[in-house]
């Protein structure tokens, strides 16, 4: 009996000194973000490099609190998981405190730079931001970018990894004094979600988990998916008179271009998207698909697709051009943490069967497997012990959201976590693609589960109001209204898309 009450007070006295300690390391201020007028509190923690050498390296883990509009009731807050991996929550703070404007009315939304992003110790290749992206194209990407951009990094980089991400948010919460918390994890950050499952489920009250990465399904096999994705759209326009009037051939007019594409790449004059002053544009069979492929996450800009695929094929490449636009000084991804994790975490898991497997549809190929093929035999390695993949079975009520339109993270996914989570309710949206809390009322029914904690008991109704894609069919009009009625407008959290 005394050696157990003095085990219980070693343990108190540990936990009491290790809270003492972070909250010595603890600095929080008021402060103002981009794109939010409202005074929000920024704050910075020192951590370990690694947990296992606390005395060793440290490093700021970057954090922002939008504080709830109405806080007398002392909720739970919610905590945001970001993307990628390699987005910076931080740098999302304006989209989503409109997203999640009814959970900001009672909760605070903490949102923490994941190691490797943001100000927290980022991992970027910084060439990446100064790229021409009208000239390069992806089969410029080489060997030797990949060493310079591993040459500009400091730190031990196999401590930049999922468990130690999710160590720095656990610590996060000590700090700010949360028993527990919500979290939100979409795409990426639903892995991070499942991993901080395992590791701290007495952390968490609830969990959200939008568009799922799960644990048992290895992040970089988006051939099959954004086939499935892209084929889903072919057979929407086709099913709206409007678009297959415009483009009655548009599966056609796909596979030509990507056959004249590959046989030689188009160079072309046009204005700057932006500055408006004459510039060479080069087009590739590998810049088509992947610029396609990242307007399939969103419902919105998928509505521009046949267009651009349509107008290129008559030799109009100024549409094709605005959408390469968008990725003008990056993706908002931290390209070393992207290559860190999957070429560690989950490149390996990949066989050479598995690539042919997933190379079998009729969109991109292989194309999708490019970046990883080259960059992950340079990348340093680091591996997570066999339990990292052991599917997640902690009893913490969780919501699970997949739009059936999703091109990297589809509904089958999201069966993997409702088949292991014994308290969970998966919702899938017909007409939403890619983290559907970021354009559709999901984001409400977030609210209510927060408050409710009964994942099986929600109002669902609003997702029967989502309207089916449209699309636009000419370069003089915008998006057909019923494309965009009911739903909001959408921010981007990816997943990889290398």
């Amino acid at each position: 009996m005394i050696k157990s009450w003095r085990i219980s007070l070693c343990l108190f006295l540990l936990v009491s000194l290790h809270a003492h300690s972070l909250e010595q390391s603890l600095s929080i201020e008021n402060c103002h973000v981009d794109g939010v007028k409202a005074q929000v509190k920024c704050g910075k923690l020192q951590v370990p490099e690694n947990y296992n050498d606390v005395d060793g390296e440290k490093i700021d883990i970057n954090f922002v609190v939008l504080p709830a509009i109405d806080s007398s009731d002392n909720k739970t807050p919610l905590m945001f998981l970001a993307g990628g991996p390699g987005q910076a929550a931080a740098e999302l703070a304006s989209g989503l405190r409109r997203v999640f404007n009814e959970v900001r009315k009672t909760r605070d939304l903490i949102l923490v730079d994941q190691r490797g992003t943001g100000d927290s110790h980022p991992l970027q290749c910084e060439d990446a931001l100064e790229q021409n992206v009208y000239e390069l194209t992806p089969e410029d990407f080489s060997a030797q970018d990949i060493k310079d951009c591993l040459a500009s990094f400091t730190g031990d980089l196999s401590q930049y990894n999922s468990e130690n991400a999710i160590r720095d948010f656990d610590a996060v919460r000590v700090a700010l004094g949360h028993k527990q918390i919500n979290i939100y994890g979409g795409s990426y950050g639903t892995r991070a979600g499942l991993v901080y499952m395992r590791m701290y489920p007495e952390s968490l009250r609830s969990v959200v988990l939008d568009s799922v990465g799960p644990i048992e399904v290895p992040i970089g096999l988006f051939g099959q998916s954004s086939a499935r994705s892209f084929n889903l759209l072919l057979e929407n326009c086709q099913k709206e008179p409007s678009c297959q009037k415009a483009y009655p051939e548009l599966e056609q007019e796909f596979r030509d271009l990507a056959a004249r594409l590959a046989q030689e790449p188009v160079q072309v004059a046009i204005a700057h998207p932006r500055l408006g002053t004459q510039t060479n544009f080069v087009i590739s069979k590998a810049k088509l698909l992947g610029t396609l492929r990242m307007q399939l996450y969103s419902v919105a800009t998928r509505s521009l697709v046949p267009l651009v695929i349509h107008q290129a094929y008559l030799g109009n490449y100024m549409p094709l051009a605005g959408l390469v636009a968008q990725s003008e000084g990056g993706q908002g991804i931290y390209l070393g943490l992207l290559f860190n994790i999957t070429c560690n975490e989950d490149f390996p898991r990949i066989s050479a069967s598995d690539f042919e497997q997933d190379a079998n549809n009729n969109f991109g190929g292989d194309d999708s497997h490019f970046g990883f093929k080259m960059v992950c035999p340079l990348w340093p390695q680091y591996r997570p012990n066999e339990d990292f993949y052991q599917p997640v079975t902690a009893n913490i009520p969780t919501l699970i959201l997949s739009g059936n339109l999703d091109p990297v993270t589809p509904p089958s996914n999201g069966v993997y976590s409702a088949n292991t989570l014994p308290n969970n309710h998966h919702i899938v949206i017909e007409n939403a693609s890619h983290t559907v809390a970021m354009s559709t009322c999901a984001s409400d029914i977030i609210n209510e589960f927060l408050t409710s904690l009964k994942p099986s008991e929600l109002d669902e109704s609003c997702v029967d109001d989502i309207p089916s894609e449209s699309f636009m069919t000419s370069l003089n009009g915008g998006v057909l209204n019923s494309a965009t009625s009911g739903i909001k407008p959408s921010i981007s959290v990816q997943g990889s898309n290398e």
